[in-house]
């Protein structure tokens, strides 16, 4: 869930940005059932859009370098792993208390994500997207590792042009 959260907010940047407002933001967290203090502010929400382009490195970062950032996120935020049980979740790993701000939350609870996806060597299921004029990220949860577009309207804007290019 954190790795999925993680690349929404990295394909939420661009235009038109999907966390616009402090709205979007409350709707983000409610989506992906984030726990935790929202202060449902302004500079709350700045503090999310600016570490996008953080979490777009760490999540597309070759699996050396991408356990360096790992470990610079959980020293940087003094992360203390712990057990705790919230609705709708039984007993799971948070690694930052929920009073902490909800940007260094996001950050260090996708880091923790990170953390099985670099044990387990499965960085090829992340990915930018394969649409020539998209940023967005991939994450292919498929059993076959197919999936090749951030989002259906990319996958289906390649197969249009592709179309229209063998039809001329």
């Amino acid at each position: 869930m954190s790795l999925q959260s993680a690349v929404w907010l990295v394909n939420s940047e661009g235009s038109p940005d999907g966390l616009a407002t402090v709205a979007d933001l409350s709707d983000f967290l409610d989506d992906f059932d984030y726990s935790g203090s929202h202060e449902r502010s302004v500079e709350e929400l700045d503090d999310v859009r600016r570490m996008r382009s953080d979490l777009r490195t760490l999540l597309l970062a070759e699996r050396d370098e991408a356990a360096g950032l790992v470990n610079a996120i959980m020293a940087n935020a003094a992360a203390v792993p712990q057990l705790v049980r919230h609705d709708p979740f039984d007993w799971h790993l948070h690694a930052i208390g929920s009073d902490s701000a909800l940007a260094q939350r996001i950050f260090v609870e996708t880091a923790m994500a990170m953390i099985d996806v670099i044990r387990q060597n499965e960085h090829s299921r992340l990915s930018p997207c394969a649409a020539p004029d998209c940023n967005g990220v991939v994450l292919d949860l498929s059993r076959n590792r197919s999936r090749k577009f951030c989002s259906t309207t990319c996958g289906n804007r390649v197969a249009v042009a592709a179309y229209r290019a063998r039809h001329r």
